[in-house]
């Protein structure tokens, strides 16, 4: 059932993308409805019981969690670009081109969704997997399967992760096995998913938080038909947010361009079919000119940043000029893209991206990011791409409470902490050498997923 809760010791957040704060002896109270209800800042811990009663709130919080030194309430993790099916096939492929990749290790293993069962099992596991640690939010690609892909929605709605649900659309350039019969069908079962999601919103009065995305793996995989009744799906219903694979790599450009003749580059591609806009969530971005980066800033779409795929496979280092992008006011968020990387972690997503920004900023002088600026990307950053930043993203009071207990002081973990660390000392800790086993609590709107209730 659900109930409000309170919390009291040191949040970290972000008010605005890139600003990181770091914020002692605060109250957060949750509604039970799961909403922020107040944050009150300089709450000394002996004062936590009056304070609440001096707020009148209409329900006093039926549990409070009382935060020691070396703890942290920090928003969840928002992982903008992930493959639920290659949940299972981590690791596999790398060195290879993307191309090859996709043929030799991937559409082999998203085929196997056309098993219902099959399906179940791997995406029980592979959100339960991403929960675990700390993914609040996930965009996924799904197959392009409509049974699978509604089994997906339902395992994300009934244990509480939030999420966009995409049916991967693919009637070309795949194997007989493995592709749409056509784009009609791709359609047709597209819209059988987005129905299907929106009921489960219906189910809930409005208040799911499994949303439905189009997902057109990328244009090498869509004919112009496919493309085009995308887009007017896109045009038809202005909520959907839409996803797909952007200049991942200079062997998917080159395949695309050959596709599609009557255009120099992905970016006016995509904006003639109408899937460039600004729900648009673009997977990689790695190779980009001046042209493309600026058409991203004016149609104000988002950048999946998935640093460590782009340099486990696809050939070559694929490092995406994220500190042009943040330059030009570019909306960024992190993915882990697990299928091609050897980590499903966010955590991890911020290490690489810090490590791939030096690089770029020793080739060519590219700003390269903190670890601080990644953590602002993981959080705020992919809420802003997923247009989900008037829900989630930080602790302003009105938003949903999606939320981390991350613990410091756990032994054998992350880098030690010392009598004399202070806050901000700690927390990077965290950032660089800490894991699930530091996050012990996780909440969804209110709801504990993670962690022993209280």
């Amino acid at each position: 059932m659900a109930r409000a809760r309170a919390f009291h010791g040191t949040i970290v957040h972000c008010p605005t993308v890139g600003e990181t704060k770091i914020l002692e002896d605060t109250l957060v109270v949750v509604s039970a409805s799961g909403q922020i209800s107040h944050v009150e800042h300089d709450v000394p811990r002996a004062d936590v019981e009056k304070t609440l009663s001096r707020l009148n709130l209409p329900e006093q919080p039926s549990a409070i969690t009382l935060l020691d030194r070396t703890d942290f309430l920090i928003p969840g993790f928002v992982d903008t670009h992930n493959h639920a099916p290659q949940w299972g096939q981590r690791g596999l492929g790398g060195g290879l081109h993307i191309l090859d990749w996709l043929d030799e290790i991937t559409f082999p293993n998203e085929a196997k969704f056309r098993d219902a069962e099959h399906a179940r099992k791997i995406y029980s596991a592979c959100v339960d997997g991403f929960i675990r640690q700390g993914v609040t939010t996930c965009s996924y690609y799904a197959s392009l399967h409509g049974e699978a892909t509604t089994i997906l929605a339902d395992v994300c709605h009934s244990k509480g992760q939030r999420a966009l649900i995409g049916k991967c659309n693919m009637d070309r350039n795949a194997p007989d096995y493995y592709r749409d019969k056509d784009a009609a069908e791709s359609l047709q079962v597209t819209r059988n998913v987005i129905d299907h999601v929106r009921a489960l919103d219906a189910s809930s009065g409005g208040g799911a938080l499994v949303k439905p995305i189009l997902t057109p793996r990328f244009a090498v995989s869509c004919d112009d038909e496919l493309l085009a009744g995308l887009g007017s799906l896109a045009q038809e219903n202005p909520d959907l947010p839409i996803q797909t694979h952007f200049n991942e790599a200079q062997q998917e450009i080159d395949a695309t361009l050959r596709l599609f003749p009557d255009f120099t580059n992905e970016a006016d591609l995509y904006d003639h079919f109408g899937l460039l806009t600004d729900r648009s969530i673009l997977a990689h971005c790695t190779i980009m000119t001046d042209y493309e980066i600026d058409k991203l800033r004016q149609k104000d779409s988002g950048v999946a940043h998935c640093p460590v795929s782009n340099t486990t496979v696809g050939g070559g280092f694929m490092a995406a000029p994220i500190g042009r992008f943040l330059e030009k006011g570019i909306k960024v968020g992190l993915g882990t893209d697990s299928g091609g990387g050897f980590s499903s972690s966010i955590l991890d997503a911020m290490r690489q991206a810090v490590i791939v920004s030096n690089a770029r900023q020793a080739i060519n002088g590219e700003p390269a990011l903190s670890i601080w600026q990644c953590f602002s990307l993981a959080t705020l950053g992919g809420a802003r791409v997923c247009s989900l930043a008037d829900k989630i993203g930080n602790f302003e009071v009105g938003k949903d409470f999606d939320a981390l207990v991350v613990r410091g002081g756990v032994d054998g973990v992350m880098t030690m902490v010392q009598e004399d660390d202070s806050l901000p000392m700690i927390f990077e800790k965290f950032l660089i050498s800490g894991d699930d086993r530091n996050i012990e609590e996780v909440y969804v709107k209110g709801r504990q997923l993670k962690g022993k209730s209280t």
